[in-house]
């Protein structure tokens, strides 16, 4: 598969990825703010899908990604990418992080307020923005 190819197919899986990466914890503040069995259990069944949609996005982002430094292996010499790479790695971090949250929550244990969880709902956007400049712009 051309390479051109294989970058749009990791590009796309990434916007999916972080489509659930920023509505997820979103999902967690409003759950948190529940008080009804109806809605407990509603947010259960939504962050139980997304997190499985978001995961296959994660998956095939990194799968994706591989394949472009298959294709290209001298993109291993690069700072930048060394960066990217570390700060990918943060958000896998994060979204196992979200999949303990979302647990959590199942099992009716609110361990973070809806305010922690709403600046937690800004990681994703940090480092998606770090991520794609340095992507674009390579600085190093």
């Amino acid at each position: 598969m051309p390479y051109l190819y294989i970058k749009a197919l990791h590009i796309i899986f990434m916007v999916t990825w972080f489509a659930g990466l920023f509505y997820l914890p979103r999902l967690f503040i409003y759950h948190t703010e529940s008080n009804d069995d109806l809605s407990h259990q509603r947010f259960i069944v939504m962050e139980r899908k997304l997190f499985i949609i978001m995961s296959i996005g994660m998956l095939l982002t990194v799968v994706f990604g591989f394949w472009l430094l298959g294709q290209n292996p001298a993109l291993m010499k690069s700072g930048w990418l060394h960066a990217k790479l570390a700060f990918v790695a943060g958000l896998i971090i994060y979204h196992f992080y979200c999949h303990k949250i979302q647990r959590d929550l199942r099992d009716g244990i609110k361990k973070r307020s809806s305010k922690w969880l709403r600046y937690f709902n800004e990681g994703p956007a940090v480092l998606l923005i770090i991520i794609v400049i340095l992507a674009v712009a390579k600085p190093f």
